[in-house]
């Protein structure tokens, strides 16, 4: 019998999220389609089958029942739904179908994202996001065409996937399509990604009144390497207000917190139901004034920092509680929406999301609204311009054969789903030491 239990709500979701372009194969009319033939991807690999999900999705959505879990979060690809210019196909609207009915006759609830970092080509030929006028006309025409074919089946929308981190990623670092490197152009990219949002919000309440609309942003807790540091305290807040605050500020205040002619944004403010968190790690900053990419930061990994994750930061799992507090002044439920690591081995990832869970319940004994947990992901998939270097899957796939082969995380979080608890006796079946410092340190 179990000696202490960390019970979380009832109807708490559990779940897992995977991206179309990750999963689906087969998705050659995106940019990122593209950007995979132009030799961008580091171990050389292609999306071409990738989890085989467009032929076979349900054998996975048999294992997320399996595994207890009662949410997914997908997205929809907008090039397979329009992958010319006007040209919509009903095919792909009907296999969204099947998608989504499959889920719900498993008792898994869907959330769908709608623009998770792919655009068609034709799309980004026309300037894309760059253009202003183009992108507020064609995207909401997008989504007055999914959610009136799907709106029946989906209750939680999410708009775009890490706005934030798209930009910088594409329009900074140049590193994922169009592979740009200008500050003043991704502002203006900012700007443009956050006025679709607030259309789509809008436009998607006017079809279904009773869905519910947000964002998922990807958020990293920045911290000064040296706390009496000012430079080092100047330089950390400097990348929290880029990366993490501009889209909370839109959102809550409809402004970016920038000194930028594009300040204010109409029609954003108050334009979501909900706030995603995707959060992964925690940076340690120093000042660096060579580095103005990066507004004059550089991250260090300090000895004694909890597990170093290489080129990322590190882990940090009190960052869950640290950044539910600050997206609770929002005034709106909190989902997890992204939460995991990359581990070829399997290794460390049991320890990752005991400690995550851990520090989630937490934050819930806080009164902190999360309503919801979505591990990235189920299943190792095409890791963007990683490839199958990186590997988040509870699930560990053979990307040449496609088997699966559930893992040891894989059925931790089944026994934590199941149970809607985390108690003593899952915690020592997986890190016994783990949890003699948690139940009885």
């Amino acid at each position: 019998m179990a000696k202490a239990t960390f019970y979380f709500p009832k109807n708490f979701r559990w779940g897992t999220t995977t991206a179309a372009h990750q999963v689906e194969g087969g998705n050659t009319y995106n940019d990122w389609w593209r950007w995979e033939q132009e030799g961008h991807i580091k171990d050389g690999s292609s999306s071409e089958v990738a989890c085989d999900w467009w032929q076979n999705a349900e054998v996975d959505l048999d294992r997320m029942a399996a595994m207890g879990q009662n949410a997914h979060r997908l997205s929809v690809e907008w090039s397979r739904i329009e992958p010319h210019e006007g040209q919509w196909e009903g095919a792909a609207i009907d296999r969204y179908r099947d998608l989504l009915t499959g889920l719900h006759d498993r008792g898994i609830e869907p959330m769908v994202t709608l623009h998770h970092f792919s655009t068609p080509q034709w799309f980004t030929d026309q300037g894309g996001w760059e253009n202003a006028d183009l992108a507020l006309s064609r995207f909401p025409r997008y989504v007055e065409k999914v959610v009136g074919a799907l709106g029946d089946l989906v209750d939680l929308w999410c708009t775009f996937n890490e706005p934030n981190n798209y930009v910088l990623m594409g329009w900074l670092w140049g590193q994922w399509p169009p592979g740009c490197s200008d500050f003043g152009l991704a502002m203006r990219v900012m700007h443009t990604l956050l006025k679709c949002h607030a259309a789509a919000y809008h436009l998607i309440h006017e079809l279904s009144p009773t869905a519910r609309v947000g964002l998922a942003s990807h958020f990293v807790v920045f911290d000064p390497a040296d706390p009496d540091s000012w430079l080092d305290r100047q330089a950390a807040g400097w990348q929290d207000t880029m990366f993490n605050q501009a889209t909370l500020s839109a959102l809550s205040r409809g402004r970016l917190p920038l000194r930028t002619r594009r300040l204010f944004i109409r029609g954003v403010k108050d334009s979501f139901d909900w706030i995603g968190m995707n959060y992964y790690y925690r940076r340690r900053v120093a000042f660096d004034s060579r580095r103005s990419n990066a507004l004059f930061g550089r991250m260090v990994v300090p000895e004694g920092a909890e597990e170093p994750i290489e080129g990322m930061g590190e882990v940090y799992a009190k960052g869950i509680v640290r950044l539910a507090k600050r997206l609770s002044t929002l005034g709106r439920p909190i989902y997890v929406t992204e939460n995991g690591v990359h581990d070829l081995t399997d290794a460390r990832r049991p320890r990752f999301l005991l400690t995550h869970l851990h520090q989630m319940w937490r934050a819930i004994q806080f009164n902190l609204p999360i309503r919801g947990y979505y591990h990235r992901t189920l299943v190792d998939s095409f890791e963007w311009d990683y490839g199958y270097s990186l590997r988040f899957g509870l699930i560990k796939m053979d990307p040449r054969t496609g088997q699966r082969t559930t893992q040891r995380s894989g059925e931790l979080y089944a026994d934590v789903c199941r149970a809607n608890a985390l108690d003593d006796e899952i915690m020592a079946r997986y890190d016994p030491e783990l949890a003699d410092q948690i139940f009885q340190g």
